[in-house]
């Protein structure tokens, strides 16, 4: 999902993008899309024992409608018009056993965006780049099926905030180093254990600034449930329905927007995940059901996710 683990995808999973939003001031580009939102949701990647896991990940969202607080906006009050973003990440968790694991996830963002450059002329401007490389560390060993876990680490300023054309909420990288912190927690709904739950939470809040840009911090939480007892053969197929509470900061400091920046928003995502031996592949549908927004922002309808992931 703008600069923009489960998403706690480490735990987790830990995913990477910003989803159903981003802001955009009137007569000015705007895109503050919470990134972090990505990073939970999906209880695929959730640590089950030791070993490594390698996974790719897909996410896209169509920025194309203005929202203003909990409706939509008439087009004109906004000179940003389209955010299309396309999110591919690439990432590793390896747990050294039951209680300690670390992971890494390298995320590469290609945007487009249209905004208005003068009356009655819409430019497009497409930038691609490596994005925020974020370094994950998580604890398990609560309890001996390491249900409930922590997550703590950081997002490094690795991704490109420096392109021209857009402006410091719209641009891949968002300049600053974060400070992540979350927790999950798994279990059955069920003695037979047909129907699972998840709940995942995580914290984003910036140290470190540059170029006086001030991200705003970032809290994302997600509960679903599964239905575990559609087998095929060797291939196990799961349906998944989740709900993700999103909110997010005013940016601050000389280059930030506060006027049109944060916003809390609630989505409902259905999706399923197959296993076949050591693979997963998960795909959801995320679709706001809430949303209350600062000013005026550029949402889309939905976002897509897909990943594939191999244990070793």
């Amino acid at each position: 999902m703008p600069a923009c683990l489960p998403r706690l995808r480490l735990a987790l999973r830990t995913a990477s993008t910003c989803i159903i939003l981003c802001a955009a001031p009137s007569l000015a580009h705007a895109c503050a899309c919470g990134c972090a939102v990505f990073d939970v949701g999906t209880s695929s990647l959730l640590p089950s024992g030791p070993g490594a896991t390698a996974f790719l990940e897909y996410d896209y969202l169509d920025q194309t409608m203005d929202w203003s607080r909990t409706a939509r906006a008439p087009g004109a009050a906004d000179d940003d018009k389209e955010i299309r973003t396309n999110f591919f990440v690439a990432g590793a968790q390896y747990m050294f056993n039951s209680d300690w694991g670390v992971m890494a996830e390298i995320p590469y963002t290609d945007r487009l965006l249209r905004t208005a450059t003068a009356p009655g002329t819409i430019g497009s401007f497409w930038h691609a780049s490596l994005g925020d490389i974020r370094l994950m560390g998580v604890y398990s060993g609560f309890s001996p099926d390491m249900s409930t876990g922590i997550l703590f680490g950081a997002k490094l300023p690795s991704g490109d905030h420096t392109y021209p054309n857009f402006d410091p909420d719209t641009e891949i990288g968002q300049g600053s180093t974060d400070v992540l912190l979350g927790g999950y927690h798994s279990g059955a709904l069920t003695p037979s254990q047909s129907f699972g739950y998840f709940a995942q939470i995580l914290w984003q809040h910036e140290v470190l600034i540059r170029y006086g840009y001030r991200p705003g911090p970032e809290l994302n939480a997600a509960g679903g449930v599964s239905y575990n007892d559609a087998q095929f053969g060797d291939v196990h197929v799961a349906p998944v329905f989740q709900v993700i509470l999103s909110q997010r900061g005013r940016d601050g400091d000389i280059n930030g927007d506060p006027l049109n920046t944060g916003y809390t928003r609630l989505i409902a995502a259905p999706g399923f995940e197959i296993d076949r031996d050591v693979w997963k592949f998960y795909a959801d549908v995320e679709v706001p059901i809430y949303q209350d927004v600062n000013g005026h922002q550029l949402v889309a309808p939905v976002a897509f996710k897909v990943i594939l992931s191999r244990s070793f």
